[in-house]
């Protein structure tokens, strides 16, 4: 209890708040076109394409993310996306093949999975609602599967406003 005699109940909870925003990449995010390295923009010529890998700077991407994609009709082969990822493997720190709203999305995903399960062990959470950055809204999905089996409630929004999701059934003894 505060002097005045209020008190602060949200903050003196045993509320667990998680903020996905938290969760988004504090690196630089590379967006690697291989249209590129295409002849006329549409056509793969292997030798061409090796050649070009070679002789490409990777290392510019060593502290970022890279979502790797190409922006034209063409059909390019498995193999090259492979050979790219070949490359990306020692010289950045993720790369997805896709957009940069998918790179993000494993990112956020990546992190989930790894939050430490006994933290959530029969208490109460808070997924926070606002954000200034966009969610993947399958981030959030990703991120129930991770607390239902442990959180005892899980609620959306803010602490002083939530939306009750849900609550685990009390256990019959």
């Amino acid at each position: 209890m505060s002097s005045n005699g209020i008190v602060n109940r949200v903050a003196n909870s045993k509320l667990i708040t998680i903020d996905l925003e938290d969760f988004f990449p504090n690196s630089k995010i590379y967006e690697l076109d291989i249209k590129n390295w295409l002849t006329e923009g549409l056509f793969l010529i292997e030798k061409d394409f090796r050649n070009d890998l070679e002789k490409f700077d990777w290392s510019k991407f060593k502290e970022g993310h890279v979502a790797v994609q190409c922006s034209s009709n063409a059909i390019i082969p498995a193999w090259a996306y492979l050979l790219i990822s070949l490359k990306l493997t020692s010289n950045c720190l993720s790369h997805v093949i896709g957009s940069k709203d998918f790179l993000i999305k494993c990112i956020i995903d990546n992190k989930i999975k790894q939050l430490e399960s006994d933290k959530f062990n029969n208490m109460s959470v808070v997924i926070k609602g606002c954000s200034k950055k966009e969610i993947p809204l399958d981030s959030y999905s990703e991120l129930i599967k991770k607390l239902k089996p442990l959180a005892k409630t899980i609620m959306f929004g803010e602490a002083c406003s939530t939306v009750p999701l849900f609550k685990k059934p009390k256990s019959i003894d």
